[in-house]
């Protein structure tokens, strides 16, 4: 009979060998199970036409088309990436709603002789439990922001703390993003229910008992919008704050950005952005500094003349908690170490 399960921890520790997601590629790119591996059982096409006839011919030739189709489709996997299965393997497959797709896969898989059960209610199942996690249960982490300036090597010193046995959160790893309108990475952001799906799965691997620490960030990374039981906890929580010299931020920012200062005409779309906030001569002072080659001083102007101003009057605006300041007057690999070393002191004196 198809497994029902009630909490998303219990659904992740399912014990099966493997998580089939028998849905369209498209459907599983969007979001899926971890770790589900991905067998459809009507391509994108296939599954557009059997949706077309059910709606314009007649619903049970859609279901004849598409057993024949399902059928064609399972064979393939059977001969290609189930071929070095043995006879002890045992699979859990799902679908979009734990109806026929899932139903008909699961029945040939059970005819070869492995043990198969079905996820009952499906995707929307697991869809459902994330959901549940991230905007109906309140937060029990005890949550820490990494703050300060831009160019204070935040999310770096994220990662570090990491390696320091620090519990951290990385919001932005999670969305694909740096976090502002320069933030954007060569790769598309994940989906929305993705990066949800990401998160609540992280979270599930946090010690609530421990303190985690995440960089301070708006409400939205890129696209991607933070959940409002995490963007509640994130509002109210105590902060570290990071202060370096200006010098020393543009530093690093050269360094933490080359991949975007590579892309030099992606680089002026994203400036040209700004140009309804800052203004045209603003704006194109900083692509003079780009065109010759200045990225120390491309940085240092962008901060002086956007980032900066930005961030004093957010933190104007709202007074938060301050668990510790911690000071560096430059901001090398080494000098990181250090900080994050200092940091994580602050965290474990919070407790």
């Amino acid at each position: 009979m198809p497994e029902d399960y009630t909490t998303l921890a219990a659904l992740l520790a399912h014990g099966y060998d493997d998580v089939i997601d028998v849905r369209s590629p498209a459907e599983f790119a969007e979001d899926h199970v971890p770790g589900a591996i991905n067998l459809p059982a009507l391509s994108n096409e296939e599954r557009a036409r059997v949706g077309t006839i059910y709606t314009q011919v007649a619903p049970f030739e859609a279901r004849k088309t598409g057993a024949a189709l399902v059928a064609r489709n399972v064979a393939q996997h059977l001969e290609t990436e189930l071929a070095d299965r043995d006879g002890a393997w045992q699979p859990l497959v799902y679908c979009w709603r734990g109806g026929q797709r899932s139903g008909s896969v699961a029945t040939i898989l059970r005819a070869v002789g492995w043990r198969t059960e079905t996820v009952s209610g499906g995707y929307q199942t697991y869809r459902r439990l994330v959901h549940a996690m991230l905007y109906d249960v309140p937060l029990t982490h005890r949550v820490i922001l990494l703050d300060g300036y831009t160019g204070t090597a935040k999310t770096d010193l994220l990662h570090r703390l990491r390696g320091l046995g620090v519990q951290v959160l990385d919001l932005e790893g999670l969305a694909g993003h740096r976090g502002s309108i320069l933030g954007g990475t060569a790769a598309d952001q994940p989906s929305q229910k993705a990066f949800e799906s990401a998160l609540a799965c992280r979270l599930l691997d946090l010690d609530p008992g421990r303190p985690v620490v995440l960089e301070a960030e708006s409400s939205k990374i890129g696209d991607r919008i933070i959940p409002p039981i995490l963007w509640a906890a994130m509002k109210d929580a105590p902060r570290i704050v990071i202060d370096a010299p200006l010098a020393a931020r543009a530093a690093y920012l050269v360094e933490a950005y080359a991949d975007i200062i590579a892309r030099k005409n992606d680089l002026e779309d994203r400036l040209r952005v700004l140009t309804r906030h800052r203004g045209r001569a603003v704006v194109d002072g900083w692509l003079a500094l780009l065109e010759a080659g200045n990225h120390a001083g491309l940085a240092r102007a962008l901060m002086q003349d956007h980032y900066d101003p930005s961030y004093a009057k957010s933190r104007a605006a709202r007074a938060h908690p301050v668990l510790a300041e911690v000071e560096a007057q430059s901001l090398t690999s080494t000098d990181r170490d250090a900080l994050a070393a200092r940091i994580a002191e602050a965290v474990k004196s919070a407790g």
